[in-house]
């Protein structure tokens, strides 16, 4: 929602083609219909499957840039390296730590007194790819994974729009 946001502002440097979802009760494909911006439900278990029907809707709009958001799959090896192109994921700590899911949990038991989100290159290697930017919330006591979650939910709206405008402008 915030990346179509900022979209349409006029010196930010991508347009949004196609908003892809597996879950067809997704708020990204209700915002997508409101902004009139294609999308597409794929729906497979299979992850071969999934990605060929993928792949085929970003040839077919020539999609040059792939930025995952709230994107709960992990794309092949054989994905990542055949689109050609790069992809952004935004992870919900401060990566390289606690990579994968339940960071916020992590994070809780360990005691940090930070936490935050990344954004990140997508690599055939979990949330390892070169780190774009970041960005810290102080972590309380009174922290739950519910608080935490909306606290780091709430940066990531900016960053991730900050991020792929420096990721471009480095290009």
């Amino acid at each position: 929602k915030s990346i179509i946001k900022h979209s349409k502002k006029r010196k930010f440097p991508i347009k949004v083609k196609l908003v892809i979802s597996n879950n067809p009760k997704a708020k990204g494909i209700n915002f997508a219909k409101k902004n009139e911006i294609d999308f597409e439900i794929i729906r497979s278990k299979k992850t071969n499957i999934f990605e060929k029907k993928v792949y085929q809707q970003l040839n077919k709009r020539k999609i040059k840039l792939i930025c995952l958001a709230g994107f709960m799959k992990i794309l092949s090896k054989n994905f990542i390296n055949n689109f050609n192109n790069p992809i952004l994921n935004i992870h919900p700590s401060l990566l390289p730590k606690y990579k994968g899911v339940n960071t916020h949990f992590k994070v809780l038991r360990n005691k940090d007194k930070y936490s935050g989100s990344t954004v990140h290159l997508v690599t055939p290697r979990l949330d390892s790819g070169k780190i774009i930017l970041q960005r810290k919330v102080r972590v309380y006591k009174s922290d739950n994974v519910k608080s935490l979650e909306k606290k780091i939910l709430k940066i990531e709206h900016g960053l991730y729009s900050e991020a792929i405008y420096k990721f471009l402008s480095n290009l």
